[in-house]
């Protein structure tokens, strides 16, 4: 992976490089933080992909100008939740040009279950932007995504940060919403080094149906649909993996 100066840039008045402080030293940490994203999960717990949508579609008007395409220009589209021990913790949406798709980034298309990281951290010729974050009103489309994986009260602002990776020219930007389940493990996971025992942590669990959309719950608190109770996480190490090291 390179880091260098590309003619794109994921930055623009809303998405910054340096965020405007944020709640916590993990938030800090894992919204800068370099390398595989899927990496450092795997360092709380076994991770699963689960694609959500893979479809051609427009691009969001905050991404045209970062992959200098037109307004409604057509993209491919593969976004994904990346589940820690069958929790969701963050939500993924990748997009790359409709011509790049079928040609340079013809491999996202046929990923299925495994992480994008594959595509991107193995090949030398791939650069990658400075990554760049914001707070996600409840209007914005990944927002809207995300609040699907949320079981229970969901924040009003979602927290997440995006890059672009550039192969033989071509642009894949990858933006990823950070979910309130991984902040909840993680300062479990803290608090747990601060009184040297073992974290405990509480999530609700949303199954979902065969096409991977969270189940809707049930008014009568019965069936499938309900929301039931995880059993805490143990993460593999107490530590966080290194910031040295994208769905």
């Amino acid at each position: 992976m390179r880091a260098a100066r590309l003619r794109y840039d994921a930055a623009s008045r809303a998405w910054r490089a340096v965020q405007r402080p944020v709640s916590t030293f993990d938030q800090q940490d894992w919204l800068t933080r370099g390398g595989s994203l899927t990496a450092h999960l795997r360092a709380l717990g076994d991770v699963r992909v689960r694609v959500t949508r893979e479809a051609v579609d427009c691009a969001w008007p905050d991404e045209c100008a970062a992959l200098r395409v037109a307004p409604r220009m057509r993209v491919w589209v593969r976004e994904v939740v990346l589940e820690v021990d069958g929790v969701p913790f963050v939500a993924a949406h990748s997009i790359a040009p409709l011509a790049a798709s079928r040609s340079v980034w013809q491999a996202m298309r046929r990923l299925k279950t495994r992480p994008l990281a594959e595509l991107l951290y193995a090949d030398s010729t791939v650069a990658r932007s400075v990554l760049v974050s914001t707070r996600l009103g409840p209007r914005h489309p990944l927002a809207v995504l995300a609040r699907r994986q949320i079981a229970g009260h969901a924040p009003h602002a979602l927290l997440a940060r995006r890059s672009v990776f550039v192969r033989h020219g071509a642009p894949l930007m990858v933006t990823e919403c950070m979910l309130p389940a991984l902040w909840a493990h993680l300062a479990a996971v803290r608090g747990a080094e601060e009184r040297g025992g073992a974290p405990s942590v509480q999530y609700l669990h949303l199954p979902h149906d065969r096409g991977g959309r969270p189940a809707r719950p049930s008014h009568a608190g019965h069936g499938p649909g309900r929301a039931t109770e995880r059993a805490p996480l143990e993460p593999r190490s107490a530590r966080s993996p290194s910031s040295s090291s994208s769905s």
